[in-house]
């Protein structure tokens, strides 16, 4: 086998698909909450193993990292697939469903693999049992990034992507390009959306703490009113979208999802506590609506008497991928699962730590639909709900997506 492109795709056999379908649904059966992937660490770290890779174990706590170097001289590539389930309680009827139970929050929850991260992870272990079939093949390095907490860290742990690299993930081999799927329920069975530059949003929590001075209700002039001066925060903030921002560079959303204060209806209080969420497709403008908003918010409560205090969590970047490499490997996505399956995607407002990958190297990130033919995927159980269903169909264009992209970028 002297290439291996675009035009003539890896295909895999119908005993290895049949073997991620079947790590699919031992790890749907045995799903664990960001931070605390231990036996799926360990099911990776001995597949990997086995394979002859190198492996690397608790890295950013639970992350798993492989290296598969090739026979030949090239580029180094990173494929990532997250680890981590959520807090749901399955209501599928799949013989397979999740059971689990964890603790979250101080409360027993149910566990389910509600967005596919098992697929993620089923997909990317058969990509390097492939891959390492063909190492005689491989031109460079491939790194398997399995990564925890994808769904955001515990309360008071650091974790994810964002944890990996701090913890020198690109450090000692820094790849050339990473990829990444997601596996989508408002797309059809084996179909894939991808888009060139920012695919997802930018996800960032604020608080504004909003001190006044409490009063009787009937005497609102003998303190300062914090409920009206939020009221009026919540407003003018509106316009930091509508009338301060360059919107014809990128969409951007500031919501309000949380107005707490007051404790009876005749006391104006002496604070209200107010949080929300900043979505935005544009770096620059993400910053400027971090700026803007603190000082909306400040001069605000200074008009009225008041104080307003405002937390920006940083969260997830802009999902970006590089429009050079999407257009590189385009050809690949059109071959592997048919060009009449490949769309643009549209922007989408969730966010992804796949972002903080694509910061430092090229990334290319898509959307792998599951929904199945004859299903209208508008109406699908979306990711994240108790009824989220996912046809294993699509496991087979996935993991052979990794594989191809190996191949394919060595050879460009």
């Amino acid at each position: 086998m002297a290439a291996l492109a675009a035009d003539d795709p890896v295909r895999i056999s119908a005993e290895l698909e049949q073997q991620v379908i079947e790590w699919r649904r031992d790890l749907h059966q045995h799903p664990e909450l960001s931070n605390r992937e231990f036996r799926t660490a360990k099911v990776v770290a001995e597949h990997l193993r086995k394979l002859g890779l190198e492996v690397q174990t608790e890295v950013a706590h639970t992350g798993v990292v492989g290296i598969l170097k090739g026979a030949k001289p090239g580029p180094v590539v990173a494929l990532r697939a997250d680890m981590d389930a959520l807090p749901v309680t399955e209501k599928t009827d799949l013989p397979f469903k999740s059971t689990a139970t964890a603790e979250y929050r101080g409360e027993e929850v149910g566990v389910m693999h509600a967005c596919g991260h098992d697929m993620h992870v089923a997909m990317l272990m058969g990509a390097a049992e492939q891959l390492a079939a063909l190492q005689n093949e491989l031109a460079g390095t491939v790194m398997f990034i399995f990564q925890p907490a994808e769904e955001g860290a515990p309360k008071g742990e650091e974790g994810g992507a964002e944890l990996m690299l701090e913890q020198g993930l690109f450090a000692d081999l820094k790849p050339d390009a990473v990829f990444g799927i997601h596996v989508w329920s408002a797309g059809t069975t084996g179909h894939i959306g991808y888009r060139s530059g920012p695919l997802m949003a930018s996800s960032d929590r604020f608080e504004i703490n909003v001190k006044g001075r409490q009063t009787h209700g009937s005497r609102p002039w003998g303190g300062v009113d914090p409920i009206v001066t939020a009221a009026q925060i919540i407003n003018n903030t509106q316009t930091i979208i509508s009338r301060q921002v360059d919107i014809t560079k990128a969409p951007a959303v500031v919501s309000f999802g949380i107005v707490e204060g007051g404790v009876r209806n005749n006391i104006i209080p002496d604070e209200v506590y107010l949080e929300g969420t900043i979505r935005n497709f544009d770096m620059d403008n993400r910053a400027q609506i971090f700026e803007n908003l603190k000082t909306t918010a400040e001069h605000t409560a200074a008009s009225s008497g008041a104080e307003a205090h405002v937390h920006i969590d940083e969260g997830y970047p802009v999902t970006i991928n590089n429009p050079e490499l999407t257009a590189q490997m385009l050809p690949t996505i059109e071959q592997v699962a048919g060009a009449d399956k490949v769309k643009v995607n549209p922007l989408v407002t969730g966010a992804e730590d796949f972002s903080f990958y694509a910061l430092e190297v090229p990334g290319l990130f898509v959307f792998l639909g599951i929904t199945p033919e004859g299903q209208d995927p508008a109406t699908a159980p979306s990711n994240h709900s108790p009824y989220f269903y996912a046809d294993e169909d699509a496991l087979k264009v996935g993991t052979e997506l990794y594989v191809n992209w190996v191949f394919d970028y060595a050879e460009d």
